[in-house]
C-alpha cells in the first residue's frame, strides 16, 4: 500500500544541502533543454519538472521509498494547491467560453475606440494595477485581463508576451498593497503593525516602481499604430468580464465569481448564437483541457517542495542566512534574502512569509529593523520572486490562458525587476546602528 505509514517508527535524518539539491537540479536541467530546444521559451516545463520530482525522491536517503512518496504525494494534493487548481479549472473554462461568445473580440473593440494604439500597453497595465488593488489578488486579476490583453495584441501590433506581461506587473502591484491581500495580512500580523503603516512604507518604494514601469510601457508602446478597422462594439458580450471584475472588487469567493462568469457566458452566448448548448458545453471542457498541463506542473511542484521542506532544506536555508547578520542593513537584507529563498523553493508568496515571519520578527528586534520595514521587505520581495519564477501560479495561469511559455512572458515583466532594484537601492542607503 502506498499511502498508510506508520511514521513513529520512522527517524528521517536530515541533510540541508542535499535536500536542496533538487532546486540546482531543476536549474541544470532548464538550462540544459534551453540549448537543446533552442531556447529557453521551448524548454517543456513539465519534463523538468517530472525529470526533478524524480531526482528529489533520492534525496531523501534515510527514508523508506514508500513514505518518500507519500510525502510527495501529500505536498502535490495539499488543500492550498487544490484550492488553486479548482481555480484553473474555472479560469480556463470561463475564459474558453468568453472567447467562444465574442467577449474577447467585443472588449477590445471597445478599448481600440477608447484609446489611442500607443495607450494600450501601459494603460493596461495601470488597469490592472487598480483592479488588483480592489480585489488583493494578483491571480484574479490575470484571469480577469490576461483574455483581454490576448485579444488587443493582435489589431494593436505589440506582442502578445508584451501584453500579457503588463497584466502580470500590475496584477503583483495591488497583491503587494492591497489591504485584502493574503500577503498583506500575513506581513503584517507574524510582525505585529498595522495595516495602513505597513501599507505606507510599501506605498513609498512601490509607487516609484509602478511610475518607472509605466513610463517604460509608454515608451515601449509609442507609435504604435493599427491599420485594421475597428469593429462594433456588441456591449452586451463584454458583460461577463464586467460582472466578473465588479463581483471581485465587492469581495466573492474567486470560484464563485468564476462559475457565476461561465453561467453567464452560457446564456448571452446561447441567446445571441454564438453558440448552443452542446457548443457551450463543449467550450467548458476545451477550456479545463488547455489548463491541464498547468494543473499538472502545480501539483509536481507541491510535491518537490514537500520533500525539499522534510528533507531539512528549508531549515537549513533559514539557519545558515541568518548567522552572517550583525546590522540593521544586514538584517534588512537577511530578511529579504530569507524570503527570497524561501519562496523560490516554496513558489507560494503567502507560504513563504509564513515560515520566515517569526524568524524576521527575531532579526528586526535584535538588529533595530522597523517593524513597518520589515513587514514591507517581506510582502515585496516575496512578490518579487513570485512573479518572476516560470512556475509560480500567475505566470503559469497567464501562460496557460494566453497559450504562452511562462519564460517568454519574463523578458517583458518589468515591474518585479524594478520593484526588486527600488527595494535593494532603499535598504542600501540606511544609516547602519
Amino acid at each position: 500500500m502506498l499511502f498508510p505509514l506508520n511514521s513513529k517508527h520512522t527517524k528521517r535524518k536530515k541533510n540541508g544541502p542535499l535536500a536542496l539539491s533538487p532546486m540546482l537540479f531543476m536549474v541544470g536541467m532548464f538550462v540544459l533543454l534551453s540549448f537543446i530546444c533552442g531556447g529557453f521559451s521551448k524548454v517543456p516545463l513539465l519534463i523538468v519538472f517530472i525529470t526533478t520530482s524524480v531526482f528529489s525522491l533520492f534525496t531523501l536517503r534515510h527514508t523508506p521509498f514508500e513514505e518518500r512518496l507519500t510525502i510527495y504525494s501529500r505536498g502535490a494534493g495539499q488543500d492550498n494547491l487544490l484550492l488553486m487548481i479548482w481555480i484553473f479549472v474555472l479560469a480556463g473554462a470561463f475564459a474558453a467560453t468568453a472567447r467562444q461568445m465574442g467577449a474577447v473580440d467585443a472588449t477590445v473593440n471597445l478599448c481600440m475606440q477608447l484609446l489611442p494604439p500607443s495607450m494600450l500597453l501601459p494603460g493596461l497595465f495601470l488597469a490592472s494595477c487598480f483592479i488588483s488593488m480592489s480585489i488583493g489578488t494578483s491571480v484574479g486579476t490575470i484571469v480577469a485581463l490576461v483574455p483581454i490583453a490576448v485579444g488587443m495584441a493582435g489589431p494593436s501590433g505589440l506582442t502578445e508576451p508584451m501584453m500579457v506581461a503588463s497584466c502580470v506587473g500590475g496584477a503583483f502591484f495591488g497583491d503587494n498593497l492591497s489591504f485584502i491581500s493574503d500577503t498583506t495580512v500575513v506581513a503584517t500580523r507574524t510582525q505585529g503593525v498595522k495595516m495602513s503603516d505597513k501599507f505606507r512604507t510599501n506605498f513609498a518604494v512601490a509607487l516609484p516602481a509602478a511610475l518607472l514601469t509605466f513610463v517604460l510601457y509608454m515608451y515601449l508602446g509609442w507609435g504604435t499604430t493599427s491599420h485594421i478597422a475597428v469593429g462594433a462594439v456588441d456591449y452586451w458580450k463584454i458583460l461577463p468580464y464586467v460582472v466578473v471584475i465588479i463581483t471581485a472588487i465587492l469581495g466573492l469567493n474567486v470560484l464563485i465569481v468564476l462559475t457565476g462568469g461561465i453561467l453567464l457566458t452560457g446564456i448571452i452566448g446561447i441567446w445571441a448564437g454564438s453558440y448552443d448548448v452542446a457548443g457551450w458545453l463543449s467550450s467548458i471542457c476545451d477550456g479545463i483541457g488547455g489548463m491541464s498541463e498547468l494543473i499538472l506542473i502545480s501539483m509536481m511542484a507541491g510535491g518537490l517542495l514537500a520533500v525539499i521542506r522534510a528533507g531539512g532544506g528549508i531549515t537549513w536555508l533559514i539557519h545558515n542566512l541568518t548567522r552572517q547578520v550583525k546590522t540593521v542593513r544586514g538584517g534588512e537584507l537577511g530578511i529579504a534574502t530569507l524570503v527570497s529563498l524561501t519562496n523560490l523553493c516554496t513558489a507560494n508568496n503567502t507560504v513563504a512569509i509564513l515560515s520566515v515571519g517569526p524568524l524576521a520578527k527575531a532579526i528586526s528586534q535584535r538588529f533595530g529593523v522597523d517593524p513597518r520595514r520589515a513587514a514591507s521587505i517581506l510582502d515585496t520581495f516575496s512578490c518579487v520572486v513570485q512573479g518572476i519564477i516560470p512556475y509560480g501560479a500567475q505566470l503559469l495561469m497567464a501562460g496557460g490562458l494566453a497559450s504562452l511559455a511562462p519564460t517568454s512572458i519574463m523578458p517583458f515583466l518589468f515591474y518585479p525587476y524594478i520593484l526588486a532594484f527600488v527595494m535593494l537601492m532603499s535598504i542600501a542607503v540606511r544609516r547602519n546602528k
